[in-house]
């Protein structure tokens, strides 16, 4: 049963509300994390790092480069930190607007998305890095220095994060789909080559051009899809009983 009516100012002010929260907590986060812009900074380069050639370094080319990148990294780092206020003032703003069956459903699925997008972020930095770093480096031309800008390495990798953290929410996905009788299992296992196919594809816009990132990020589409059909079995055998 959902709740009274409320009026639009009063909806109005509770969304003010929360999104002051969530601004709020933002900023409150990116100032802590501040005095520790540049040693957060040298942390995600060490994927990159750890494969350049002996004598090499990261160069910065334009002037406020070496200010920009890592308070740039720090307001993202905010964000991704913050994310589960965000999704908890998000979760209390639609709340009441919702039967209490759909609250059921909703809140789980917040929370598990939640998780799968940090999943999907430590697995870029800790498998696809240090795989794509080594094959760029290695395939350099002989006589060609490699030094990277400090800018263009934040904006590669914070790609890779997003496109790994969407990436992580097909089985989330894929179980909705089921869930609210968008789709059936059946029919969803019927169309596994298409799925594979549009992976792919996936890759190839997601990801820079190149074959390893593409396929590491085609491949656990794949494999999370087939979890969402795995646990979507589950959950409608259960919903049967």
């Amino acid at each position: 049963m959902k709740n009274k009516n409320y009026s639009l100012t009063d909806h109005l002010l509770e969304l003010r509300n929360r999104l002051l929260i969530i601004i709020s907590s933002i900023g409150l986060c990116a100032i802590l994390l501040s005095p520790f812009a540049n040693a957060i900074y040298n942390f995600l380069s060490v994927p990159l790092l750890s494969v350049l050639p002996e004598g090499s370094n990261m160069i910065a080319i334009d002037v406020a480069s070496p200010f920009l990148a890592p308070f740039k990294l720090i307001l993202l780092l905010a964000v991704a930190i913050t994310f589960p206020i965000s999704i908890y003032n998000f979760w209390a703003f639609i709340s009441p607007g919702l039967y209490s069956n759909e609250r059921k459903f909703v809140a789980p699925i917040l929370i598990s998305s939640t998780i799968l997008f940090y999943l999907g972020i430590l697995f870029a930095y800790y498998v696809v890095f240090p795989l794509i770093f080594s094959f760029f480096t290695s395939i350099a031309p002989v006589g060609v220095e490699i030094a990277t800008d400090i800018s263009s390495f934040l904006n590669f990798v914070i790609k890779i994060f997003f496109a790994f953290g969407l990436a992580f929410e097909v089985p989330i996905i894929t179980l909705m789909v089921i869930l609210f009788n968008i789709s059936s299992v059946e029919s969803l296992s019927r169309k596994r080559p298409y799925i594979v196919v549009l992976a792919f594809i996936l890759g190839m816009i997601l990801t820079p051009p190149d074959v390893i990132s593409q396929i590491l990020l085609a491949v656990p589409i794949w494999l999370l899809f087939e979890l969402g059909l795995f646990l979507a079995r589950i959950a409608t055998k259960n919903k049967d009983k």
